[in-house]
């Protein structure tokens, strides 16, 4: 098991910005995501890593917003939100994998998940 941290959560208005952070604890390398879920909507996919090069995948809700990052050693992503808008207004889970086969979206590959932080976004 790969115990996840989330940080950077909290609340803003309509466009400001926030950063959040995951970390994986311990040794290995992953493949990193970052999925939300408002109340009453089912969970859905944000950005993630979609091979072990560095390429990112977006969703079209916040292509041109959004953009994460990882370290080198692969076991932590930050989520860089920019332009908030109050749909943004979710809890946001970071995700890790083993391997890369897999689609980016596919919340089913992911081994391991985050507690989730608070994204609040006011108007």
């Amino acid at each position: 098991q790969v115990p996840l941290v989330e940080s950077g959560g909290g609340s803003v208005q309509a466009g400001d910005s926030l950063r959040l952070s995951c970390v994986a604890s311990g040794g290995g390398t992953f493949g990193m995501a970052w999925f939300r879920q408002a109340p009453g909507k089912e969970r859905e996919f944000v950005a993630g890593f979609r091979s072990r090069a560095g390429s990112t995948t977006y969703s079209e809700s916040v292509q041109g917003r959004f953009t994460i990052s990882r370290d080198n050693g692969q076991n932590s992503a930050d989520l860089q939100m920019n332009s908030l808008k109050p749909e943004d207004t979710a809890v946001y889970y970071c995700a890790a994998r083993s391997t890369y086969y897999n689609m980016v979206y596919d919340e089913q590959s992911y081994d391991y998940w985050g507690q989730g932080t608070q994204v609040t976004v006011s108007s």
